[in-house]
């Protein structure tokens, strides 16, 4: 039986996609397929997938998707919906720490981008885009996450070059990455005194430590030590003490593409729960023919609609040069509300087998959590956009 609530079925139709998102749709869905699909239990259970991964990625345009081709990107007729696109079809595969570990340059070298000075760009771009040098964020400390003005690794200039100590924590990538894009601070006190600086990882006095987590198994997540760390002072991302607003900018981009995931991740549940809901017999009839799962899948759409509908509106914003910050601030609690919801439900739908592993719901339920909290945990989404509401 046709399953009505399938992956392709539950997703809204949008004004604002063309023929060309469409056929980029189609190129990332049979990437998904033939390198990923057949892989991803036996990678999440490994704790890691391949390297060439990223290069097979950007041979297809995935990893240099949206960055300035003079670099090796790919820019001409690309827009924010390309990126969501991308976002939406990776997690198909029902694995968070695939995406994550995958697509971690999408918040590693947007800093660069924007601030770096031409040489910067030419020796650090490149080599990321063609998928042969990894970059990973390091903004997050063991004193705190969000709280970014309270930033304490230091960076003091002597001379041509700057001296880094401090610690950095759940750094996504930390420990395969050859680039790590720091925020330290160069100044005073507060946001005023931070700044970004080029790390290179195999520097003398920079020590990885890989840590074990809850979810997003397959990719790699390290504690950072930087002890004496000697960074040239071409090293430096833009101006120095002038690093907040581009850490700030680096978050708006990072909770839409981290919407657009949880989304996709809750219509998997539904087609999974579906599925299984319309060929399991209970009581002499499919599961799906008792009221009690129907409503369950009912409402269960009836928020993912909701949470594409305000995706949609959001990524339209962002398209035509707006920055709307609360409304990316809501968008990702709803998003990852929306996805906590199905999950459970989901799970309940499937009973025994939601609970064993290899099954992506069960991969996605453990990954709850941490989409809820990354990028900005829900408790800070909404204070931060009650503050942008001027309240």
């Amino acid at each position: 039986m046709t399953n009505p609530l399938s992956f392709d079925a539950t997703r809204l139709a949008s004004p604002h996609l063309n023929d060309g998102h469409e056929a980029w749709r189609k190129t990332v869905r049979t990437f998904v397929d033939r390198e990923i699909m057949p892989h991803v239990n036996d990678w999440d259970e490994a704790g890691a997938f391949p390297r060439d991964l990223h290069r097979k990625a950007a041979d297809i345009g995935l990893i240099g998707l949206g960055y300035p081709e003079e670099y090796g990107g790919v820019s001409e007729d690309v827009d924010i919906f390309h990126s969501l696109i991308s976002s939406e079809e990776l997690a198909r595969a029902g694995a968070g720490g695939l995406c994550a570990g995958l697509m971690t340059h999408g918040i590693g070298l947007p800093p660069v981008i924007r601030l770096g000075s031409d040489d910067l760009k030419q020796r650090i771009v490149p080599g990321v885009l063609s998928g042969d040098k990894l970059i990973a964020l390091c903004i997050t400390e063991p004193s705190g996450g969000s709280d970014v003005a309270s930033i304490k690794t230091k960076a003091v200039r002597e001379g041509s070059r700057y001296i880094v100590n401090g610690e950095k924590t759940f750094i996504t990538t930390g420990c395969r990455a050859d680039y790590l894009t720091v925020a330290v601070r160069t100044g005073g006190d507060g946001a005023g005194g931070l700044s970004f600086l080029l790390i290179e990882a195999d520097r003398t006095g920079v020590t990885r430590t890989p840590l074990k987590k809850m979810g997003w198994w397959m990719s790699d997540t390290a504690n950072i030590h930087f002890d004496d760390v000697a960074v040239p002072t071409e090293n430096l991302i833009g101006q120095e003490n002038a690093g907040f607003a581009g850490i700030v900018a680096n978050f708006n981009m990072e909770r839409l593409s981290m919407a657009a995931q949880a989304i996709a991740f809750a219509r998997v549940c539904i087609e999974d729960a579906g599925a299984w809901a319309l060929e399991r017999q209970t009581f002499g009839k499919p599961l799906a023919k008792h009221q009690v799962i129907r409503h369950k899948l009912a409402e269960m759409l009836r928020q993912t609609n909701a949470s594409q509908t305000y995706l949609d509106y959001c990524a339209w914003q962002v398209n035509n040069g707006a920055s709307p910050v609360a409304d990316l601030c809501l968008l990702k609690v709803q998003a990852t509300r929306t996805m906590e919801f199905c999950a459970r439900e989901a799970m309940q739908i499937l009973g025994g087998g939601g609970f064993m592993r290899g099954c992506r719901v069960e991969r996605i339920y453990r990954e709850v959590r941490v989409m809820a909290i990354g990028g900005g945990s829900e408790e800070i989404m909404n204070d931060l956009a009650a503050r942008q509401m001027g309240l």
